[in-house]
Parts: C-alpha cells; structure tokens; sequence
C-alpha cells in the first residue's frame, strides 16, 4: 500500500494525517488497519518504534467518528503513565478536525480534576489499569457503550503483574466489543490473556518476536567496574554532534540519580534530566517535554520510561546497566531509531552482567557485536566491595543455572568448627597455660 489514501479514511483524518507529517503506513500500519476497519480482533506483534499506536489509533477514530453520548466507546489501557500520556497525543494528533472526546487516567495525581472531565462525557479512555478500576467502582465510569478495548504493551502489562486487574476489566465490560492487543514481545502470560481477550483473532506479527528494530545500529563494550563505565560514558559524550540526543538506561533509581548528578556536574543543568518512579508525575513529564522539544541533550532514566517514549531524532540509547528483565532490552533499544530512522544503540556490561547479555542474545536471535574499549578510556581497579558484589552475583547466577553448584560464596566456608577443631584448639590453650603457669608461680 503506498499511501493512508488507500484505506479509506475520511478527509478530516487524512488531513490530520498529511499535516502530522506522515506519508507512507509502516508495514503493522499496513496489515493491522485494514482487518481493525472490518471489525476484526487483532493481536499485533511488532517491533517498538513501528507505529503500533497509529495503528489502532486511526481505525478507531474512522469507526467512532463523532461525539456522540456522554459514556465512552473506546477503552485503551496501558502499563504504564508515560504510556498513557503518549497515546494520548496520538489521539490528539489524529483528532484535529474531529470532535471526539478524550479523557487521560493514571494514579500518581488526586482523581479530583479526572472525575470533572469524565462528567462532562468523553468518547475515548486511556488510563493505566489501576486508576480506571478505581474511578469506575467509585460509580465515575459507566462502561455499557464500550465498543472498543484495547490493550497496549500487554508483555509490559503482564511483567507489571496487571493480569489480575485485566481479568477484572474484562468482567466488568460489554461481551459485544471489537478487542485490539498489541506488543512488541509475546510470553506466555500474553497468550494466556489473549485466550481470554480475542476472539479468533486476526494475528500480525511483521516481525520475530523480540526483534530489535533494523534501523538501530548495536554495540556492546565489556566494562570492569562502575567508574570505568562512568569514563566511558564520559569519552563518548566528548562527541557532542554524533550523541546529540541521548538517553541512558540504568538498573537502579539509586544509579540513575548517581549519573545524573555526574553529568550535571559536568555538562550543567541545562544539558540533562532525570526520570524515574520516586520522581513526582509533574517533574516526570516536564523532564519528558524538555528532552523531547530539544532543550537538554541527555535524560537518564531507569525501565520507567523504556516504554511509551516517542522521541524522534534521538541519536543514541545508552545502556548503562544490562537490564535484567531481558524483553526491556528491546524496548530500551527501541526509544532510537523510530519511524524510518536510524540510531545507534551501546550497552555496557559489566562481568554480572554477561549472564544477561547472553539470554538477550538468545532472545533477539542475534548476537550483539563487541567493541574494544578506547585507548583514551582509563580502566580504573574495581573496589573491593564491588568486586565482592559481582562475584556473589556470579555465584547466584550459577546456582540458578545449576543449584548443586558450589560457589566463591558457598556457605560452608562461614560454617562453624567442627568438634574435632574444637577440640585441638582447647589443647593448644590448655598447653599454652601449661607453658605460663611457672612464670604465674614465680610472680
């Protein structure tokens, strides 16, 4: 298909379209939209940075058309806020010249200021799945016109441990409703709420499943320690017109509040955010917009905002830590090269952190090419905490993999004495005061 022209869709959303600046559908655009206008259940699988959201988006604006009722018609939920917010805009986008209603729910904020804008009627939800739970039993929802539900993320959604609110929605909505599932990665637990969800579903997956996206270029640098990453870090930001907009992924608030403040000593305020989930919602978003109008150059961040993160131009992906939730790693890669562009994508890992890199490697069905670290890098000697920390970790690794494993670590060594050692070291004091006693005498 060559054009959004092909699909038959009214003026108003081509115009929307054309002035959004999108021209031709991405592939999922092109085998999702046609079966969504049929009516069809659909289960979308489909690399990050694809065009997922469009996708469902565009077909359900056609179908809804107009305002109409003061009870919603369309329910999107997704994991997490970040999420929400974005899907939100593509709505927004693609609405221009209609007068369909949105409403956006997620926790995180008092339900006061929701609950007005769900009084005054809306044609379309999105919400994360904790907060729309709570407005509809409070009595601020009423979901008898629901003609859509879609689950968006649903692997995120699944990891997130939302399967028992799913279950929930799903008995609380009408059974006479077209159901839209889509995601980047497919685990069990995904296919188990897809049983529930679809009906003889349409499924589209352009993709392997877990497939990093072919427009982003990987790297991987094998990095001792903590402090040598930091220099790293550091040797690569030198490059300012090459990482000209950058996001670096870490395991931990606790590390990702660490780099921050490293390069906002280094860089100045102006240059880098920080997000994370002990960061308040109005602080996340205003970092979110600043990175994404161009103002800082760098946002460090941990898995919070590895999803739902629509950047364009985002040159790089840092991943400061190896995620341990191994399907995060496509997500995180997927912030870059998005729509049609390139980007590059660098992970450090750290000799923990190979066993992760591995069963990424696994997951993708490739094998992520190694780089030599720059001769300009100093490698620093790795402290003797985290060097026991990395070798622990190694350790418990292995006793995953084999639990008769005996290890570094292995608790025998802290065991107490046997009675035999016992006994031998009374003897040894027993003689020691033999030795002494004529001297005690003398005294």
């Amino acid at each position: 298909m060559a054009s959004f022209e092909d699909f038959k869709f009214n003026k108003q959303i081509l115009n929307a379209i054309t002035e959004a600046g999108y021209t031709i559908p991405t592939e999922i655009q092109q085998k999702a939209i046609t079966p969504i206008l049929a009516g069809q259940d659909v289960m979308g699988i489909a690399q990050t940075g694809t065009g997922k959201t469009a996708a469902f988006v565009l077909p359900m604006l056609m179908k809804l058309k107009y305002a109409q009722g003061n009870d919603p018609r369309a329910l999107i939920l997704s994991p997490t806020r970040e999420l929400a917010m974005q899907i939100e805009e593509q709505i927004k986008l693609f609405s221009t010249y209609l007068d369909l209603r949105t409403v956006l729910l997620y926790g995180g904020l008092g339900p006061k200021t929701q609950k007005e804008q769900l009084a005054k009627g809306c044609d379309i939800i999105v919400a994360t799945p904790g907060r729309f739970l709570d407005l509809y039993l409070e009595g601020d929802i009423n979901v008898k016109s629901l003609k859509f539900l879609v689950l968006d993320e649903a692997d995120k959604m699944m990891d997130m441990g939302f399967i028992g609110k799913i279950h929930r929605v799903l008995e609380i909505v009408p059974r006479k409703r077209q159901n839209l599932l889509f995601s980047a990665t497919m685990s069990e637990l995904v296919r188990k709420i897809a049983g529930d969800f679809l009906a003889f579903p349409t499924v589209i997956e352009v993709t392997e499943q877990a497939t990093p996206a072919q427009t982003v270029t990987q790297e991987l640098y094998h990095v001792p320690n903590l402090k040598t990453k930091i220099n790293l870090l550091q040797h690569l930001f030198k490059d300012d017109e090459t990482f000209s907009r950058i996001i670096v992924f870490c395991k931990t608030k606790v590390v990702a509040d660490r780099i921050y403040s490293f390069l906002e000593r280094k860089y100045g305020p102006d240059e880098v955010r920080v997000i994370h989930a002990n960061k308040g919602q109005n602080t996340r978003i205003n970092s979110i917009n600043a990175f994404k109008d161009g103002e800082v150059r760098i946002l460090v961040a941990t898995d919070v905002a590895a999803r739902g993160l629509d950047v364009s131009q985002v040159s790089h992906v840092i991943n400061f830590d190896v995620p341990i939730v191994i399907e995060d790693y496509v997500h995180r890669i997927g912030r870059t090269g998005r729509a049609f562009q390139t980007g590059d994508a660098i992970t450090f890992c750290n000799p923990a952190e190979e066993y992760y890199v591995a069963k990424i490697e696994k997951l993708i069905r490739q094998s992520i090419p190694v780089k030599e670290l720059p001769e300009d890098v100093f490698v620093e000697k790795t402290p003797f905490d985290e060097k026991q920390a990395i070798d622990r970790e190694i350790d418990n690794q292995k006793k995953k993999d084999n639990p008769d494993f005996k290890g570094a670590f292995h608790e025998k060594k802290y065991a107490p004495k046997t009675n035999n050692a016992k006994k031998s070291t009374r003897g040894k004091a027993k003689s020691f005061n033999k030795g002494n006693s004529k001297p005690g005498k003398k005294r």
